[in-house]
């Protein structure tokens, strides 16, 4: 039989964790919709679907700050990258459908 108090600590602890995934996913569906909008805006002036200098940018800032909160900057990074890798497939896919309803074929860049 557990201790009725080690339930209620335990039933906190797993409410905290079930509170902080829903917020991880608004915050990834916000961020999301940001870099939507990032996409289209690349697609419409021609941009590059990548940009090397702001995946490096936001590595190196997401290693600090995972440093900062005792988290694993290895982990961090890659799920970060887990991410840019997400959001370059999504803008490559808008640069093509630009493409194809604007008639033209277009190039797509690669990551």
């Amino acid at each position: 039989m557990i201790d009725p108090e080690i339930k209620r600590e335990l039933a906190g602890y797993r409410q905290s964790i079930d509170n902080i995934d829903a917020a991880l996913v608004h915050m990834l569906a916000e961020r999301f919709r940001c870099t939507q909008a990032v996409g289209v805006l690349k697609a419409k002036h021609n941009l590059p679907p990548a940009d090397p200098a702001r995946e490096e940018y936001q590595i190196e800032r997401l290693r600090h700050l995972a440093k900062d909160a005792n988290l694993d900057p290895d982990f961090a990074e890659k799920f970060l990258n887990f991410i840019i890798k997400e959001v370059i497939r999504h803008h490559e896919a808008i640069a093509a459908d630009r493409s194809q309803s604007a008639g033209t074929v277009g190039t797509t860049h690669s990551a």
